[in-house]
């Protein structure tokens, strides 16, 4: 049984389901069982990411991911916990400048959730800087645009 986990290519599953997660946040509207299903595919792509990579960046971003999932979720304890981590991971270097400002933009969206105004604007804040400092205009863009929906 162990060796056929060993056949397992966990960077492609993660990659999978990371785009499967994505499909769920894309949509306007989720019913219960649709946010369920979208959590679970966040858990899975991280943990396939890590272990096909033990690099901050991917570690990161699953993270992220996961703060997003339990944000639009309505789940404010789980996503400042996973905002949290992914700040930690990004602390670690290795990663990009986008995922410095996107780790920020976790935690506002994260901390609103959870009623704490006062961090909430201060890694909104902290995001902005970040994101600022963006060196791919491509990346900034994208980044802009998140930032925007704060």
């Amino acid at each position: 049984m162990v060796e056929a986990c060993m056949d397992i290519d966990h960077r492609r599953l993660g990659i999978d389901l990371f785009n499967h997660t994505w499909r769920f946040l894309e949509k306007p509207e989720r019913t219960a069982e649709e946010d369920e299903a979208m959590i679970h595919a966040a858990y899975a792509s991280r943990y396939h990411w890590s272990q096909a990579s033990q690099e901050p960046k991917h570690q990161a971003r699953g993270e992220w991911q996961l703060a997003r999932v339990y944000t639009v979720a309505g789940r404010p304890e789980p996503a400042v916990h996973h905002a949290r981590k992914c700040l930690e991971w990004c602390e670690r270097g290795g990663v990009e400048d986008w995922d410095i400002a996107f780790a920020h933009e976790a935690l506002a969206r994260a901390y609103k959730l959870a009623g704490n105004a006062a961090d909430a604007e201060r890694y909104k804040r902290l995001a902005r800087e970040a994101g600022d400092a963006i060196a791919d205009p491509g990346d900034r863009e994208h980044f802009d645009e998140d930032w925007a929906t704060l």
